[in-house]
């Protein structure tokens, strides 16, 4: 496995400079910003990348502003109490993307954030508590608990909020095979946590947040 930076010189070079590739990192959010933000902008951050999963983003980005309004601003209580109907109802809604299944994970996702808020004040308390060293279990939690929570959808919407991490891209997960951390698609047990103990190694090395470390990864391909 290259050295942090080995992989930064390669990316350096891909990129135009140093300078240049900094200016392509993304800024890191405080940790205590991230703890302050309220559970009903996560249901919403998590709920927009679950409609636009195998779908046109612009098209639900677009939408947004009409989903935040059929789901009553994605307040977590409300939306954790939506019944059956209330759910049938938002299917034949024009300002939603009728799709079921999808509608039906904000009331699942929605009681998994209350159960959190319950237990630590706020999901995102839990969130930002989370160690990043421990990233993957945060992950694993996730998607253990939440609905429709797999794969990048899961890892982009922790970004969206802050939360400091690697996105394991097609790109990402091509350097990884390449440093021989993993030999799949870096989806079995195994495979993740050694993609974990990697980001660890590259942090240790560079006093880098993951984001910056996954992105420049990304651009070592």
């Amino acid at each position: 496995m290259q050295s942090f930076n080995d992989l930064w010189d390669t990316a350096a070079n891909r990129k135009g400079g140093a300078e240049a590739l900094e200016a392509l990192l993304p800024p890191p959010t405080p940790r205590d910003a991230l703890e302050e933000t309220p559970d009903s902008r996560l249901l919403s951050a998590m709920s927009r990348r679950v409609f636009q999963a195998g779908f046109n983003w612009a098209v639900v980005d677009k939408k947004w502003p009409d989903h935040e309004a059929a789901f009553n601003d994605f307040n977590i209580n409300h939306c954790a109490f939506l019944s059956d109907e209330d759910l049938d109802a938002l299917t034949r809604d024009p300002r939603v993307v009728r799709h079921f299944k999808k509608i039906q994970s904000v009331r699942d996702n929605a009681n998994l954030l209350v159960a959190l808020a319950r237990e630590h004040g706020s999901a995102a308390r839990f969130i930002a508590a989370t160690p990043d060293e421990e990233y993957i279990a945060l992950l694993d939690y996730f998607e253990k608990n939440g609905s429709r929570l797999g794969g990048v959808t899961l890892q982009i919407f922790l970004r969206d909020i802050g939360k400091d991490g690697f996105i394991l891209s097609k790109d990402v997960l091509t350097a990884l095979q390449r440093e021989r951390v993993i030999t799949g698609k870096g989806t079995s047990k195994r495979e993740r946590h050694a993609a974990q103990e990697a980001f660890n190694t590259w942090r240790a090395q560079s006093q880098r947040p993951f984001a910056h470390i996954s992105r420049i990864l990304a651009f070592t391909v």
